[in-house]
């Protein structure tokens, strides 16, 4: 069962390599700053902008509540298989930033199947796989046959999720695949930035003489004028007939940054929209007091939720009986004010009692919070006592 966990050595040759390549390498000799490879599809989190999105929903995804309801309306522990589904003392959370980092990124998550409850057939222990260790084929009866981590496993031994699914094929559509272009071309745009600074793409200024110098002349002045002025703040004297000019480059050239802020606006869109909007990159905005409730509403409506559901539908694929969901309200922030109105009608029309909205408010409850609150009367209905006289 060695090929369920995966050994340390064949994991530690997977990634002998870094999964992103050194920025040196591009506009190298024999290179240029469009060969960025993305064969390693970890390669694309060097644009900032697709990082964001993954980490952004994958850490959602780890932190939100996810409560169990056997029944409805009913939220009870998670089961204690399920509180650790990949068996390795990390617990839940993790598994699902892995989940969704592998959706994200390759449009399909593979596990191996290390338990079983056989009398619902349904899985008890997933160790999800990295996506580079898996391959599939079809058979010639058309079944799928997989490879994890160089050795064929059963069919049955394998838990298979997808997204972007297409006709006739195993594998969901990998997003990055998909628009390696636009990736490609945002992280060649910040290599050029990196190298024009680092190592000095352009000359910082030009030297220039009113007479004719052969090599070995200028060489000679290169090196003399350096030597004057390199790791000093002193100024430079020159002698008659010589001249030096600074070349100047404005930042918004030298850094691409257009080039990078529509690209990281592209990537964004990758994952769906609302993510350009979240980020800033669509409107070069940023969050106010007045607008981050509207953001937190974007970002669970456009954004999230959609990688949430995939999630929760296959949790509960493996459920018996009831269902998983992740608490959405703590995503969506207000202020104080609007909160506890929102509190207030909830306890007039009975919606929720007192100690529910106490344990929202990381209260601790009270004795007599358990019971619905009795709406108070009308105000034709109340009678007003006469302060004295006749």
């Amino acid at each position: 069962m060695s090929y369920l966990l995966g050994r340390r050595e064949r994991r530690a040759a997977l990634f002998a390599n870094p999964p992103i390549p050194p920025n040196s390498q591009a506009g190298g000799p024999g290179g240029s700053y469009a060969d960025v490879n993305l064969a390693r599809t970890e390669a694309s989190l060097q644009k900032v902008a697709v990082w964001s999105c993954v980490n952004l929903v994958a850490t959602m995804a780890e932190v939100l509540p996810l409560q169990y309801f056997p029944r409805p309306r009913d939220p009870q522990p998670l089961p204690s298989w399920m509180a650790d589904l990949a068996g390795d003392g990390h617990g839940l959370p993790d598994w699902d930033y892995q989940y969704v980092y592998s959706s994200m990124l390759r449009g399909n998550t593979v596990g191996l199947i290390g338990g079983m409850d056989r009398s619902r057939g349904t899985p008890t222990q997933i160790v999800l796989q990295h996506p580079d260790l898996v391959h599939v084929r079809p058979d010639e009866d058309g079944n799928p046959q997989w490879t994890i981590n160089g050795k064929r496993v059963d069919t049955d031994k394998v838990w298979h999720r997808r997204v972007h699914p297409a006709p006739g094929m195993f594998m969901g559509l990998s997003p990055i695949a998909l628009q390696a272009t636009t990736i490609s071309t945002g992280i060649a745009a910040l290599q050029f930035g990196y190298q024009w600074f680092r190592e000095g793409g352009h000359p910082s200024g030009i030297l220039s003489a009113d007479k004719e110098l052969d090599q070995k002349s200028a060489n000679t002045a290169k090196q003399r004028f350096m030597a004057a002025v390199h790791g000093r703040r002193e100024p430079a004297v020159l002698g008659a007939g010589w001249k030096y000019q600074s070349i100047q480059i404005a930042p918004n050239e030298s850094q691409f940054l257009e080039t990078n802020n529509f690209t990281a606006a592209e990537c964004c869109r990758i994952f769906g929209p609302g993510f350009a909007e979240i980020f800033g990159y669509e409107t070069g905005g940023s969050l106010t007091y007045s607008n981050i409730e509207q953001r937190s509403l974007d970002l669970l409506t456009y954004a999230v939720d959609p990688w949430l559901v995939r999630l929760e539908r296959s949790l509960n694929s493996l459920l018996p009986v009831g269902e998983v969901k992740f608490n959405r309200k703590a995503l969506v922030r207000t202020d104080l004010l609007t909160r506890f109105k929102a509190h207030t009608l909830a306890l007039q029309n009975q919606w929720e009692t007192v100690n529910e909205v106490r344990d929202e408010e990381d209260q601790a409850p009270v004795e007599w919070g358990n019971a619905p609150t009795q709406a108070p009367p009308s105000p034709s209905k109340v009678q007003i006592s006469p302060m004295g006289g006749d």
